[in-house]
């Protein structure tokens, strides 16, 4: 009877354990369709505008060609809850910190998690 509550309290806690990396894994990949979407957004406007180089795209250029229209990119939450900008003065466009860097904390840029991937 005690192993049996000891391997149902073991199963318990791998299961508590494993749960926070869903949702960090859950945010990655809502991160990942959002950039894309921004990516197609990006791709429609310089398809109209050819003479456009990249980096001189503005957020407001790149959301008019979004789903609805926005005025504004969608926002991304990084794993602690920050909010993270939408570079799309880069092509495919990134994640990035308030400081500047690209936020990538899965260590590839093509996993498709915080990014377009392949």
């Amino acid at each position: 009877m005690t192993v049996v509550i000891l391997i149902l309290l073991s199963l318990t806690g791998a299961f508590f354990a494993s749960a926070g990396s869903i949702g960090d894994w859950q945010k990655a990949k809502e991160a990942s369709s959002l950039l894309r979407e921004v990516e197609v957004a990006q791709i429609d406007f310089l398809a109209n505008n050819p003479q456009r180089a990249v980096g001189t795209l503005t957020v407001a250029e790149v959301a008019g060609y979004l789903p609805g229209s926005p005025t504004a990119l969608p926002t991304v939450e990084d794993l602690e809850g920050k909010t993270l900008t939408i570079d799309v003065s880069v092509s495919p466009p990134v994640c990035r910190t308030s400081g500047g860097d690209v936020y990538d904390p899965s260590g590839s840029s093509q996993d498709s998690l915080w990014d377009v991937g392949k």
